[in-house]
C-alpha cells in the first residue's frame, strides 16, 4: 500500500510555492519521496528549507506568471532541470478585493491572467510533454469560489469557476492519453491571502461557526489530497475537483 502512495522518482513542479498553500503541498509531495521544483516570483529559500527538512531535493525557478511569455519559458525551463516533469501543481494565484461597480479593469485582467490563462499556459506547455511520455498528473487548486460567488472578489470567483471547467475539459481529452488532471478546492484556509477576512472578528466568526470541523484550514491539511492525486493511487480519478474544506460544503 505504501508504494501506491509513493512519489520517489518523480520530479513535481509547484508554482506560488514560496509561501501558503503552495509551500505547503510542495513540503507534503516532497515527504512521499518526489523531487520539488518550486516557483515564485522572488526568493523561495524558505522552501528550499521545508522540503529539505523533510528528506526531498529542491530546485528553485523564478518566474512571473503575470507576464505573457512566462509559462512558455517556465516549462521548458522546468523540464529542462530533470528532464521530466512528472506532476504540474499550479496553484499560483493572487486576489484583489473591491465591489463589483467600483472593480477596475487593470485589477480584472490582474487576477484572470494569474489565475486562469497562465494556468491554462502552464498545463498546455507540460501537458505536451506529458502527453509525449505518455504519463502525468495535474493537478490545479481550484477553491470554494469555484462553486460559490463570494463578496468583493469577481475577478478571483469567475477564474476559479474557470479552473474547474478546464480541469474537467483537459481531463476529457487526456485522460486516455496516461495524463490525469484534477483539481483541490481549499476551503477557508490561514494563508495571507485571507488575513483581512480573519482580522474581521464578526466575518470569521461567521465563516468559523459554519465550518463543520470548528477551525480554519492550514497549508499542511492539503498535503494528502496532493499526495494522493500526484501517485498511483488516482490513476483513475480523472476531472475531479476534491474539495479539503473542513465540511463547509456540506453545512
Amino acid at each position: 500500500m505504501n508504494s501506491l502512495f509513493s512519489l520517489e522518482g518523480k520530479t513535481a513542479l509547484v508554482t506560488g510555492a514560496s509561501r501558503g498553500l503552495g509551500q505547503g503541498i510542495a513540503v507534503g509531495l516532497a515527504k512521499a519521496g518526489a523531487d520539488i521544483i518550486g516557483v515564485g516570483t522572488r526568493s523561495l529559500e524558505n522552501t528550499r528549507k521545508e522540503v529539505e527538512a523533510a528528506g526531498g531535493t529542491f530546485y528553485e525557478l523564478i518566474s512571473d506568471l503575470s507576464k505573457e511569455d512566462a509559462a512558455e519559458k517556465l516549462a521548458a525551463d522546468a523540464i529542462a532541470v530533470k528532464g521530466r516533469v512528472d506532476v504540474l501543481v499550479n496553484n499560483a494565484g493572487i486576489i484583489r478585493r473591491s465591489e463589483a461597480e467600483n472593480f477596475s479593469n487593470d485589477d480584472w485582467f490582474d487576477v484572470i491572467n494569474v489565475n486562469q490563462h497562465a494556468v491554462f499556459q502552464l498545463s498546455r506547455e507540460i501537458g505536451k510533454h506529458m502527453l509525449e511520455n505518455q504519463s502525468g498528473k495535474i493537478i490545479n487548486i481550484a477553491s470554494m469560489l469555484s462553486y460559490q460567488g463570494g463578496l468583493k472578489v469577481p475577478a478571483y470567483t469567475a477564474s476559479k469557476h474557470a479552473v474547474a471547467g478546464l480541469t474537467k475539459s483537459l481531463a476529457n481529452e487526456w485522460s486516455s492519453k496516461g495524463v490525469n488532471v484534477n483539481a483541490i478546492a481549499p476551503g477557508y484556509m490561514a494563508t495571507d491571502n485571507t488575513a483581512p477576512i480573519r482580522e474581521d472578528e464578526s466575518r470569521n466568526a461567521y465563516i468559523t461557526s459554519r465550518i463543520p470541523q470548528g477551525r480554519w484550514g492550514t497549508p499542511e491539511d492539503l498535503q494528502g489530497a496532493a499526495v494522493f492525486l500526484a501517485s498511483d493511487a488516482s490513476d483513475y480519478v480523472n476531472g475531479h475537483v476534491l474539495n479539503v474544506d473542513g465540511g463547509w460544503m456540506s453545512s
